[in-house]
């Protein structure tokens, strides 16, 4: 599996010649759903879901399937054909042979007095190269995953819990994303903060930078 970066939460996932993208919004690169497969999408909140945008590569691209929650898949209603499909936690499916697994239901609270979205969670791949996205959300899957792809910085989190959130799940690899809302050096205070706090964890903590790849080998 190769995971490349593409903006903010948004990521490629590429295996055997299928590409998969995650949560493609307003902060992704605009050439992210080039020659994509599939797209899941974890909740409707415009930095993971871009609605113009996935409409169009939908319009343009007949084969391309889209795979999300109710809330989501009710915006891109009308495309017709089965070309969405409504998932939620505990369902199971396959993309050309890529086993993708649903996980979580809700979006982590930003506060008492702001309702929560629905939120899910994407399990692709199999046991020693599966790739889990959270979307905003710290939800704990129900199997071991390989490399999880940290929420870093966002407005209803706070580091300590993204620290103790990748020690419970223990991933081999923890990978960087969510992080458009950060500059430069508040990556750089970020990333000392989890290398320090991981570092005798076990895993395998990295920035992965917009439009950069790394291989799950």
């Amino acid at each position: 599996m190769r995971v490349t970066r593409r903006g903010h939460a948004c990521v490629r996932l590429e295996r055997d010649g299928v590409v998969i993208v995650v949560d493609p919004g307003v902060f992704s690169d605009p050439e992210a759903l080039e020659g994509a497969h599939a797209v899941l999408v974890t909740h409707e909140h415009v930095d993971h879901f871009a609605e113009p945008v996935l409409r169009a590569a939908a319009e343009a691209d007949p084969s391309l399937r889209i795979w999300a929650n109710r809330s989501v898949a009710d915006r891109l209603d009308g495309l017709g054909g089965g070309r969405v499909t409504v998932v939620g936690d505990g369902d199971a499916f396959g993309i050309e042979g890529i086993g993708v697994e649903v996980h979580g239901e809700l979006h982590a609270p930003t506060h008492p007095d702001l309702p929560r979205v629905t939120n899910v969670g994407f399990l692709v791949g199999n046991t020693d190269d599966s790739v889990f996205h959270p979307g905003d959300a710290f939800t704990v899957p129900t199997r071991p995953v390989d490399a999880l792809l940290v929420p870093v910085h966002g407005p209803w989190s706070k580091t300590g819990e993204v620290i103790d959130y990748v020690r419970e799940i223990k991933p081999r690899r923890a990978l960087s994303i969510h992080d458009g809302g950060l500059s430069e050096g508040g990556n750089a205070l970020v990333d000392g903060l989890l290398e320090a706090g991981l570092g005798d964890f076990g895993a395998d903590y990295r920035r992965v930078a917009a439009g950069a790849g790394i291989e799950l080998t």
